[in-house]
């Protein structure tokens, strides 16, 4: 038990570290590529994977869900879409924390939309979680900037993929789960790009449409390793699972903002103030009040 338990931290541990990596290369090369076509150079890799596992052993499922499957990719992807879009314009620390706010909104709309109780750990939770937020985008005039909507709306696509897991567990194998996530993250980007010579796009919405632009030299280097350490990252955390507590396992994610932060200043990002690392403990506070409960069971 114990064994297990302490393999599970190094593999959440590890994943951690190889999503944060995947981050600093996304962000170096969202510097010259749209977010959208780093989005569909990230899941293209998943797609291949996960469909070469799904040819060698065929999905056992009973199905029945597809619209619930495809809200599961499409909340997905919005999420990751506007993570990659914020990271190429704020810290990689602080668009990392806006993606881990996830936890807080699954609380709320596990309660929401699968009656799930909300015990009072989870209400602090929000509360500090919400704070957390705050300090971080630091608005002002009392006035979120588009990226620190984006970045909310990061969490929120994230934690309503997440929820609908939850429901999507009982019809359907996990690869096809991922599966969904990584189709709609393979053809909407596509479909977009396409789209993107014939619509007249305001700056609020250019996050979601943009040309596709060839990657040049060494930009192909930095997008293979985005969808090479994202793939990396998918299969050290479902290891962890797999051997540890939910719970536990969720704690020992949040390291992920620590590894995000150095790799973040190491490419130039400014040291966070005092009052962004105090809203990331935050957030970092009311992530493990939300999943210690569960890692106690």
């Amino acid at each position: 038990m114990i064994q297990n338990m302490d393999r599970g931290i190094l593999f959440m541990l590890l994943a951690s570290l190889s999503f944060a990596i995947m981050g600093g290369f996304a962000k170096v090369v969202s510097q010259a590529l749209p977010p959208v076509e780093v989005t569909f150079f990230r899941n293209i890799f998943g797609v291949v994977l996960v469909g070469i596992a799904i040819y060698k052993v065929p999905l056992k499922q009973t199905g029945g869900k597809p619209f619930l499957l495809l809200f599961r990719g499409s909340m997905g992807f919005l999420a990751l879409l506007a993570y990659f879009y914020i990271m190429a314009h704020i810290p990689l620390g602080e668009a990392v924390t806006y993606n881990k706010t996830s936890p807080i909104f699954v609380a709320i709309f596990a309660y929401l939309l699968l009656n799930e109780k909300l015990h009072i750990s989870a209400l602090i939770a929000v509360v500090l979680g919400f704070a957390g937020i705050v300090m971080v985008a630091q608005p002002e005039g009392g006035t979120f900037d588009k990226y620190d909507i984006l970045g909310i709306l990061s969490g929120i696509g994230a934690a309503l993929a997440y929820t609908s897991i939850r429901e999507l567990r009982k019809y359907y194998d996990t690869r096809a789960i991922v599966m969904s996530f990584m189709g709609v993250g393979t053809v909407a980007p596509l479909f977009l790009m396409l789209a993107t010579p014939y619509v007249t796009v305001s700056e609020e919405f250019d996050w979601m449409f943009a040309s596709f632009v060839m990657p040049q030299g060494m930009e192909w280097g930095y997008v293979i390793a985005v969808g090479i350490f994202a793939t990396i990252s998918q299969l050290l955390m479902t290891k962890a699972y797999e051997l540890t507590k939910a719970g536990i396992v969720g704690t020992i994610s949040y390291s992920n903002i620590v590894f995000a932060l150095v790799i973040g200043v190491m490419l130039g990002d400014p040291i966070p103030g005092f009052w962004t690392v105090f809203g990331i403990i935050l957030v970092i506070t009311s992530g493990l009040l939300v999943a210690l409960p569960k890692g106690i069971k």
